[in-house]
């Protein structure tokens, strides 16, 4: 592989190259790599495992110190690949409230947000 990022590289057994692969890719094919499995009810309604996800979609948290949380997505960090989650919030000792970042393959999807008409045809198809 390159030094570079390259839209030809096909794949790798290295992880190496994999992380590689992930860490140098521009924001707009980083954008595709946020994506989430959809819950069970969601997976059979549109006969698709995963989605890309956007700003106000209702998720769950399934791994990490959140786990079992429910919210909504307020942001995406494309840049970091993390995703802002109202319900996932620490508190500092000072008292404040921080918002943690997740990665979006620690999140399953429970309801979309269908207010786009293009992601409600694309689900569709």
């Amino acid at each position: 592989m390159r030094s570079k990022f390259s839209p030809s590289w096909k794949a790798s057994v290295q992880p190496r190259k994999q992380r590689k692969y992930v860490k140098n890719a521009p924001l707009h094919i980083a954008r595709r790599m946020l994506s989430a499995h959809l819950s069970k009810e969601l997976r059979q309604k549109y006969g698709r495992r995963n989605v890309q996800l956007r700003k106000g979609d209702k998720v769950k948290i399934v791994r990490g110190s959140m786990k079992g949380r429910t919210g909504s997505v307020e942001s995406i960090n494309i840049k970091l690949r993390k995703v802002i989650v109202s319900g996932a919030e620490m508190i500092r000792k000072d008292g404040t409230k921080v918002k943690i970042p997740i990665d979006a393959s620690n999140l399953i999807i429970t309801e979309l947000n269908l207010n786009d008409k293009k992601r409600a045809e694309a689900l569709k198809k």
